[in-house]
This record gives structure tokens, sequence and C-alpha cells, in this order.
């Protein structure tokens, strides 16, 4: 898992998970406002809004992002 910082060519859509660095947590953006120069993010129930300097996007290698998606239960599958 590698972190790269949010440049100004680089855009983070809502519902995507990225870093906030100064508490250390995985969050769940909600806005991206570049202009402001500001996310909107939820983390542990509740919205704040931060710089974007104080965030980082998550990348995952395929290896990575195959280990994530696992297969569900067939048991639905046949109806």
């Amino acid at each position: 898992m590698n972190f790269t910082e949010i440049l100004e060519d680089h855009t983070v859509s809502p519902g995507e998970y990225i870093l906030h660095t100064p508490s250390n947590q995985v969050v769940l953006c909600g806005a991206f406002n570049k202009k402001l120069n500001e996310i909107r993010v939820l983390a542990n129930g509740r919205m704040f809004t931060d710089k974007i300097d104080n965030f980082k996007k998550i990348s995952l290698s395929n290896k990575e992002r195959k280990e994530v998606r696992r297969s569900r239960c067939k048991g639905c599958r046949g109806k």
C-alpha cells in the first residue's frame, strides 16, 4: 500500500478512502473542493473539513487489490 500526495492535477472523488496524516487514520471522502483548498471527510461517524495538504491518496498494487476482493457465498446465485 502506497500513499501519494494529492497534487494540483489530482482529484479525489467522493466515496474514496484516503489517509488523514495528522490523525493517521483512513477516512472516507465526502467532498473535494480545490478552490477552497479543503476536503470534507467522514471519520469515526463524524464529518470534518481539513486542508488538502493533510491528506494522501491510497494506491494499491494489483496483488493487494486481488487480496481485498474475496469471493462471496454462492447460495443465492441460482435463484
